[in-house]
């Protein structure tokens, strides 16, 4: 044990003499292993950085919940022209399935629009992200308030013009002031102020409540009817707890198609997206990120194994002498062969950390800087380590290998 000790010990200090009698050759030897190294696992803490800002985004929302319109989440093999002509669900609809559907924990019928602009007196607010809704969205998704309430079952059915506002849309209109029971104008109406939401931040997809409103979405059909084109309507349903969500689609699908008069032979006009096919939806984005990342950086790791192995082979022809008097003396193929592959090793090493140091830099630079936080986990920094191992080990074999060969009378004759 301590023979191999000594030989790990030896072998760095011949990297480190490499590293130091000639600078440039090593340098840029293992720049292939630095830039690998640090493609690879750039790209997989850029991805694992991402996928965990989305499912901290998600954690708030039941993954169950399902979202009823003409759009689907993800990739579809219906054809485009088809999926024009899908009409929108409609609120007699919601109201159906609101009565005759089982195992339904909350349903709301909502509306998605464009960004709007919202004004108090003198001060106006830009880009506000307008959601109407049924007064049941408040439990599909996570709402806290601030001050005053939210919005009721009357209030809901009857379309009465009252709002609820995010957060930073209360701070822009009354600059601290009391918000409750203030009109303001949106769509040339006046709303009633009944409630402000606390603070919840931005979440990956750059959606926020703090620059949204909220109100009756029976007051948006009463303006603008059914047909609106500026207006999206979507049925979201969270299902009970403990519900199969398989079977619970199923339902709701055959419920909608026969509410609908389809034929069996008639494709579904609608989409049932899911949550949490939406989160394997992006799981295999992921996935495909991270083999592009591998691709593009396995002609990185290449380039610098061929470095290190003509570092090695170099080495070995600079020391052949060496190896002669050691092997003169009694040293085994086999110690030989190590203290190559150790040195081999120690050089890939090197590059690879310099590699994960250069990731750990930009992002505490990027997480500082973005309202992004970047993170390089601990299970990459391992593969980082490991992979340049495995470089060293592969582009230092052969070196190694025609060292311990050497026939000691030869090399001490070839050295001098």
């Amino acid at each position: 044990m301590l023979l191999y000790i000594r030989l790990l010990k030896e072998s760095f200090a011949f990297a480190i003499n490499a590293l130091r009698n000639n600078k440039l050759r090593t340098v840029l030897s293992l720049l292939g292993v630095t830039v690998g190294i640090f493609s690879i696992i750039a790209v997989l803490a850029a991805v694992d950085s991402l996928k965990r800002n989305i499912v901290d985004s998600l954690d708030g929302m039941d993954k169950n919940t399902i979202y009823l319109f003409k759009y689907s989440f993800g990739p579809t093999e219906v054809e485009q022209w088809k999926r024009d002509q899908f009409p929108h669900v409609k609120y007699d609809e919601f109201q159906y399935l609101k009565k005759n559907m089982d195992n339904v924990g909350k349903i709301s019928f909502n509306f998605f629009t464009r960004n709007q602009s919202i004004k108090y007196d003198d001060n106006t607010v830009n880009s506000i992200r307008v959601k109407p809704s049924t007064e049941e969205f408040f439990e599909i998704e996570p709402f806290k308030v601030e001050k005053g309430r939210l919005f009721n079952e009357v209030e809901s059915y009857s379309g009465t013009p009252v709002i609820v506002l995010g957060y930073d849309v209360a701070e822009g209109l009354f600059k601290g002031n009391e918000p409750l029971g203030k009109q303001i104008r949106l769509y040339g109406q006046r709303y009633t102020v009944i409630g402000v939401l606390k603070k919840m931040g931005q979440n990956t997809f750059g959606d926020s409540n703090d620059v949204a409103v909220f109100l009756p979405v029976n007051n948006i059909r009463k303006l603008y009817g059914d047909n609106s084109a500026i207006f999206t309507p979507a049925i979201l349903v969270k299902p009970e707890e403990g519900t199969d969500i398989e079977e619970f689609k199923a339902e709701l699908t055959n419920k909608l198609r026969t509410y609908r008069g389809l034929k069996p032979d008639e494709i579904n006009n609608f989409f049932v997206n899911i949550l949490s096919g939406f989160t394997d939806f992006i799981d295999d984005i992921m996935g495909q990120l991270n083999i592009v990342g591998w691709l593009i950086s396995g002609f990185s790791l290449l380039v610098g194994g061929f470095g290190i192995a003509n570092i090695m082979f170099v080495s070995v022809k600079e020391r052949t002498n060496l190896i002669g008097i050691q092997k003169a003396l009694g040293a085994k193929n086999k110690f030989i062969l190590f203290q190559f592959l150790f040195e081999a090793v120690i050089l890939a090493m090197i590059g690879g950390l310099i590699g994960i140091l250069l990731v750990w830099i930009i992002a505490q630079i990027l997480s500082s800087s973005l309202d992004f936080k970047f993170v390089l986990s601990l299970n990459n920094i391992i593969l980082g380590s490991s992979l340049s191992i495995v470089i060293g080990l592969l582009s230092g074999i052969l070196p190694a290998i025609s060292a311990s060969k050497l026939d000691p009378v030869e090399a001490i004759r070839t050295g001098m």
